[in-house]
């Protein structure tokens, strides 16, 4: 075994990945995890099922994906692409599905397969495992070494060390990184709902459509599923658009105007001659029970009587000022959002460390040299869909093999 002594601090999805991809390489590592589990987020992602990554396997089209550090990650992920996450875990016995919106998990259906076999991994190829190992603090010795000082005093020493903290929400995560030179962009959220106070809204909470949704103001526009919950809008459309709008959104402190096309496949003047036709052919019959395709029943009735049409209004009976109306509110709904609510499943930050202070042919740091950097605490980060995770496991494989060289 390689006589020299690897740590990776963070034992999330790309820590653990660092820490398998180097001890297969025979390198002597330990991951340190200051919480009491190992792989929490890719317990709970993608509601328990583990959304591993996505089916797109040309890397100039992948990295499209990131708001943030896609360029750099253009290198990369010629050298562990999706489909290499794909032949890795088929490898040791996981198969993973896709699902027509691209997603892919494993066909278990179940994050515990994608746990269990990290772990397995991890333990197979020689990996010391330790929990409720916070590290206070990090220095460098005269040779070179790493010092790192735990919550309970304890030290211990590295010659190569990787941070695969997570996002540095915390204080502490971040400090790590700047008490070793480097510089931080400022972390916010990068993929949360939408808080809309609208009561006619809040009553349809579980019905979905697929709409465009877009900020004025900004260049911000999504197509895509879109959800409505209990307290506001959610699904991959609004994920998306927090994602590509993360610092605006920030700046605007979560409150802006919202306009969301419920019929993103036509426009006004076709859906108004659509009225016509309907005044011929159903006169007799109530507006709020002759829903247009492909609207639900119950997302129709909302969307007439918001635009102030009665509930007693026939086909025969609609004016044009009450067509016209209707029109705007099937493509041009205002919402006021109010504050953001964080998608327990897929919380993720941009910011992270600046990507200028590191090479990407290694994951090392240009500031301080055996130090290395992957996953979330990057100033990288993806749209909903498996793209976060397929970060984690790129940035993982080459951390950890260069570490091993």
């Amino acid at each position: 075994m390689n006589s020299r002594q690897i740590i990776i601090v963070g034992g999330g999805a790309a820590g653990f990945f660092a820490a398998i991809a180097a001890a297969e390489a025979d390198a002597d590592v330990t991951v340190l995890e200051k919480t009491s589990r190992f792989l929490d987020k890719v317990r709970i992602s993608g509601g328990g099922r583990c959304n591993v990554t996505h089916a797109c396997f040309e890397p100039r089209e992948f990295a499209a994906r990131y708001p943030r550090g896609g360029q750099a990650l253009l290198g990369p992920f010629q050298k562990f692409s999706a489909s290499d996450t794909v032949t890795w875990f088929e490898s040791r016995g996981v198969k993973l599905k896709s699902e027509p919106d691209g997603r892919m998990f494993p066909i278990t259906d179940s994050s515990e397969t994608i746990l269990n076999c990290l772990t397995d991994a991890a333990k197979k190829a020689g990996v010391k495992l330790r929990l409720n190992c916070s590290v206070e603090s990090i220095a460098r010795n005269a040779d070179g070494k790493f010092e790192l000082t735990l919550a309970g005093g304890e030290k211990i020493s590295a010659d190569k060390l990787l941070l695969a903290t997570g996002g540095c929400r915390a204080a502490a995560a971040g400090q790590l990184v700047v008490s070793l030179g480097h510089t931080l962009e400022p972390p916010v959220p990068s993929l949360f709902t939408f808080q809309i106070a609208a009561p006619w809204l809040r009553e349809l909470a579980g019905v979905s459509a697929d709409a465009e949704v877009s900020i004025p103001a900004t260049k911000l526009r999504e197509r895509g599923p879109l959800l409505v919950t209990h307290w506001g809008l959610s699904g991959p459309a609004i994920l998306r658009l927090s994602a590509w709008g993360a610092r605006a959104l920030h700046d605007f402190n979560y409150q802006f105007p919202l306009l969301v096309n419920w019929l993103p496949a036509t426009n006004a003047e076709k859906i108004i001659q659509e009225f016509q036709t309907r005044r011929a052919t159903a006169g007799a019959k109530l507006l709020v029970n002759v829903p247009l395709f492909p609207l639900t029943a119950r997302l129709w009735e909302q969307l007439v009587l918001a635009a102030g049409i009665a509930r007693d209004t026939r086909w025969a009976g609609l004016t044009r000022a009450q067509a016209l109306a209707l029109a705007q509110q099937l493509t041009r709904t205002e919402f006021q959002v109010t504050g953001k609510s964080l998608n327990k499943d897929e919380f993720v930050t941009c910011g992270g460390v600046k990507l200028a202070e590191v090479n990407f042919k290694t994951l090392e740091s240009k500031i301080c040299p055996g130090l290395f950097f992957a996953g979330e605490l990057l100033d990288v980060d993806g749209i909903t869909g498996g793209f976060n995770f397929q970060a984690a496991w790129t940035t993982g494989f080459i951390a950890g093999h260069a570490m091993a060289a």
